[in-house]
């Protein structure tokens, strides 16, 4: 294998001598596998593992060009947690045959990932869970229940975060594990949310046995390495390169400039003030983006995703006000169990309701402000009583 591209010319050259090979499949998820096998899924990943150790900056190249071509892509909204939070995480604490066993088909889409973290006690502060796992002779029995599992119900693998000692204080005695979600014992259930749809989940986990080889990390190293599944959460969901007027924004700017006559003064001023927010955080995630290229994410992203989830509540808020009565219908309400629905498609009022989420999903608003505050503006600490206790002693 020659030279990794350090060019946007390069990278193209790539894409193009893979697409005059011969023998490419023509079949879907041969054709990814081959893409995979080439080093052109992810450029910036190492040799083996879809990559080809090239910059992070010229991945929208290849993806530009494959699009370009026509070809099949892995359709990256159904597979968004393995993309956005598994990999990232898989290729910096696993193991190298953890990383050769699961790359690839998470890549290609052929196995779904999900988050297996929040539960009903334990959501913002996510370090409180209660879900335990037990070590006996023949690795881990993981008993508990989590909540607010998107894609759960199609899922083949999450990545599980659970409680080996509770001797130990809350962020000391954690483990990450992969679940296999086709494991007796795994309990999936709907649940359906304001917009009428069901995707996400509680999973009750009773009794599930994990081998050893399922744990990623140390034992006890689990909240390091969910800090890292966690900043490239936020990343994916407020960091997306979008062109400008792309997303809400472009559907509320479209119905502004095709329909004069729902026009009335006291909009206008807001309408261009979200649109200046709008490409303020499109801009301030191409930054963000562009940092990534050359590094981790960090706690900048929290401000990113802060910056989106307010941003889309109040676009959606417009686009409601702009279209009065019309904005009551909406299209249907059936308990959908796909994957997230595609936002430009449904109707204003499903665009509203979905987007109350945004705000609480990925991290709470709250709780992005208190990141942001102590690790970006390095503002004092809150007070806190429970960073010292062992969890067992504290109250709940």
């Amino acid at each position: 294998m020659g030279s990794p591209p350090t060019t946007a010319d390069e990278a193209r050259a790539l894409v193009e001598a893979f697409l005059a090979r011969g023998d490419l499949p023509t079949e879907k998820t041969e054709f990814l596998r081959a893409r995979f096998d080439a080093g052109l899924a992810w450029l910036h990943y190492p040799a083996g593992l879809g990559g080809l150790g090239a910059s992070r900056a010229l991945q929208p190249v290849a993806d530009e060009a494959f699009a370009a071509a026509g070809t099949p892509d892995n359709e990256p909204r159904r597979i968004a947690v393995g993309l956005g939070m598994a990999a990232p995480t898989l290729l910096k604490h696993g193991t190298a045959d953890q990383r050769e066993r699961y790359l690839r088909p998470l890549w290609t889409g052929e196995e779904v990932w999900c988050q297996l973290f929040s539960e009903p006690g334990a959501g913002s502060d996510l370090a409180g869970l209660a879900c335990a796992a037990r070590k006996d002779a023949t690795g881990w029995v993981i008993t508990g229940q989590k909540v607010w599992t998107s894609q759960a119900h199609y899922a083949r693998w999450g990545i599980l975060l659970a409680r080996t000692d509770p001797d130990l204080p809350k962020h000391q005695g954690l483990t990450f594990f992969v679940c296999d979600m086709r494991a007796p014992g795994v309990t999936v259930r709907p649940l359906r949310q304001l917009t009428g749809e069901a995707e996400f989940n509680e999973v009750f986990l009773d009794e599930v046995r994990l081998p050893d080889t399922a744990r990623l990390g140390e034992v006890g190293d689990g909240w390091r390495v969910a800090r890292t599944t966690l900043m490239n959460e936020r990343v994916s969901i407020g960091g997306d390169a979008l062109p400008r007027e792309g997303g809400a924004i472009g559907l509320l700017a479209r119905t502004w400039r095709d329909r004069p006559e729902l026009r009335r003064p006291g909009l206008h001023d807001a309408v261009l003030r979200a649109w200046v927010r709008a490409e303020a955080v499109r801009l301030t995630g191409l930054r963000l983006r562009q940092q990534l290229a050359v590094g981790e994410p960090g706690p900048e992203g929290s401000a990113v995703k802060l910056a989106f989830a307010g941003l889309l509540q109040e676009i959606t808020g417009l686009e409601l006000e702009l279209l009065a009565e019309a904005a009551l219908r909406h299209d249907e309400w059936r308990q959908d169990r796909g994957p997230q629905p595609e936002f430009p498609l449904r109707t204003a009022t499903h665009r509203y309701l979905r987007a109350r989420g945004s705000s609480i999903e990925g991290g709470t608003s709250e709780i992005l402000r208190t990141i942001i505050g102590e690790r970006v503006l390095g503002l004092p600490a809150e007070p806190r009583a429970d960073l010292a206790l062992a969890w067992r002693e504290l109250p709940r």
